[in-house]
């Protein structure tokens, strides 16, 4: 249990035994309260506002409340002293032990450390990258695969069922252009001369593969066929290559799915139907007509019967027609099927990673996952901005291989798997994001990526040195969580104590907020708070980790030590990145 948890239950035992002694009545339940750093170190190790959220219940002033809190509360084990602040804010300072066990409970589980039952098994989906099978994987597409793998181990972390899925497009117009351009490539690979990619068609060398590919298993079996001949295998055929392609990229940085979804299996099966039906069985869908588009002059505009869903009752701005005036299915429909299909399945909370380009999908979809729920199941996009991609400061925008955009190998190839996932976190999702090969991989403290794993490497440094004065055993975390710790009391020691104990704390507001990029904040700020750890042990010999004739001071600084570094291995871990042990610095 983490110290926030720990003072947090303190305080909650405080507030039952004053309810049974009757010093304390309350009109309902215990609230809800937190217990986090305070803004201001000076003002102690933690703060609580729990006598500002009891007020009400209580009906009594925040300081009565607080008063109460600080006589349960005191006098130690666990607290050194409480002040009450303000109109009722409790700050508290922590004695020694608690800072001390926090590093033994560290080593005790390990990278286990920050799990959590806060989602309680609960079923989500993460639905991530869901690009058409065009082409192969480019920088537009990175960002938000690395946004929804990251969030689903943090869900996974924080105690929820998480699949991860794909979902794409592979019945509409830009795969028969795919079908089109692979049947030129086709054409020659055998031995046909096509001159230039014509407009309308993709020009990047990637589907010569695939056009070679099925010249080898057809032959000429479609060549100088009419396209109603070979538009539908030649479609299946590159669909599936591209798939595959695309899995093959993911694989790069880690990225696997536990599903698949695409939108013509959808039509095939009768999903669509389905889900349609069960609108109108609940009175959702009826014919009639829609006014004019808001802030669009259109003299020839006259309204038109058509089938329309009741999603104003839900919130949306306008029904939405789920059929076009010639009675095929609109181009939302094949989207409410896929979130039927994600309810059926069990689904009660769903996160769709997607493009700034989508900004009117949440909108749309939230009313058919309201109204096949029954309001029960949650849905929640984030959405992702562009990632400008530069060399040297100088932007970067052609490939021949995608034939406009730099793909997600070319990325990985120049400056590794690792710092292609860390980086694409270092700033909030809606932020534009600029990548560049060249600052990714230099080794400053300007770089983020560097900065975190230089801070493992030399936790790791710091422990291959250490077995020069004791033995493997006396190095384990099992042996190190026996240590006397009394000698941790220098302040950057605490502050990097008290910067591992906000992991646990970290993981859950990360969870609940779905927002993955705190965890690569978190790791930027514990990786400053060991360097700086680090340097004062540079300028002042007292403070270094080893100290050769201090055998029990440096066995609880390799215990800190350990520990940093086991935290720094659980961050890795959410982030799906493989910590450096060894790196050398450039800077």
């Amino acid at each position: 249990m983490s110290v926030f948890k720990t003072i947090h239950a303190a305080i909650q035992a405080v507030l039952e035994e004053a309810l049974v002694a009757g010093t304390l009545t309350l009109s309902s339940e215990i609230p809800a309260f937190v217990v986090e750093l305070p803004r201001e170190a000076a003002h102690g190790d933690l703060a609580t506002n729990v006598a500002m959220a009891l007020a009400k219940a209580a009906g009594k002033p925040p300081r009565v409340i607080a008063e109460i809190v600080k006589q349960g509360l005191e006098p130690p084990p666990l607290i050194a002293s409480v002040q009450i602040a303000g109109p009722g804010f409790i700050n508290l300072r922590l004695a020694p032990s608690v800072w001390q066990d926090e590093i033994r409970e560290i080593l005790r589980v390990g990278t286990r450390y920050g799990d959590s039952d806060l989602g309680k098994g609960v079923k989500v989906n993460v639905e991530y990258v869901s690009a058409n099978p065009t082409g192969p994987m480019h920088a537009g597409h990175v960002r938000g695969a690395v946004i929804g793998d990251v969030l689903a181990h943090l869900m996974q972390k924080a105690g929820y069922d998480v699949t991860r899925e794909y979902y794409f497009n592979d019945s509409g117009a830009q795969v028969d252009v795919l079908a089109r351009t692979t049947y030129l490539r086709y054409r020659e690979a055998l031995g046909e001369e096509i001159g230039a990619i014509p407009a309308g068609l993709y020009p990047g060398d990637y589907l010569k593969e695939v056009g070679a590919a099925l010249a080898e298993r057809d032959g000429a079996t479609w060549q100088g066929k009419d396209e109603s001949e070979w538009i539908e295998p030649v479609r299946t055929f590159a669909v599936a290559w591209m798939m595959r392609v695309i899995r093959d990229d993911l694989a790069l940085i880690g990225i696997t799915h536990d599903v698949f979804t695409n939108e013509r299996e959808l039509i095939e099966n009768g999903t669509l139907d389905i889900a349609f039906q069960i609108l109108d069985s609940k009175g959702l869908i009826y014919v009639g007509t829609l006014p004019p588009p808001k802030g669009k002059e259109m003299e020839d505009w006259e309204p038109v019967p058509l089938t329309l869903f009741r999603s104003s009752l839900f919130g949306d701005s306008t029904d939405r027609p789920l059929k076009k005036r010639d009675g095929y299915w609109a181009y939302i429909m094949p989207d409410i099927a896929y979130h039927y299909d994600k309810i059926r399945r069990g689904f009660g909370v769903m996160i769709n990673v997607l493009g700034t380009d989508h900004g009117g999908y949440l909108e749309r979809m939230r009313p058919v996952v309201a109204a096949f729920s029954d309001k029960k199941a949650q849905l929640t996009v984030i959405f992702n901005s562009i990632v400008k991609i530069f060399k040297n400061g100088e932007p970067v925008k052609l490939s021949k291989r995608s034939g406009n955009l730099i793909t997600l190998r070319e990325m990985v190839e120049q400056v590794g798997a690792d710092a292609v996932r860390f980086f694409m976190l270092t700033r909030d999702p809606k932020s534009p994001l600029d990548f560049d090969f060249a600052k990714v991989v230099e080794q400053t403290r300007d770089n983020p990526v560097f900065y975190v794993q230089y801070a493992h490497a030399r936790c790791c440094s710091v422990l291959r040195h250490a077995v020069e004065l004791f033995s493997a055993e006396e190095l384990t975390e099992e042996a190190l969580a026996k240590v006397a710790l009394d000698s941790l009391v220098s302040e950057e020691e605490i502050q990097l104590v008290k910067g591992m104990a906000q992991w646990a704390r970290t993981v859950e507001s990360a969870a609940q907020a779905q927002e993955p990029h705190r965890i690569a904040f978190y790791l930027m700020e514990l990786a400053g708070l060991f360097h700086t750890l680090w340097n004062k042990g540079n300028d002042n010999a007292a403070l270094r980790f080893i100290v050769a004739d201090d055998k029990p001071t440096t066995l609880a600084r390799l215990a800190l030590i350990t520990a940093t570094r086991t935290i720094l291995r659980s961050g890795f871990g959410v982030m799906g990145c493989t910590p450096m042990d060894e790196l050398r610095s450039g800077g």
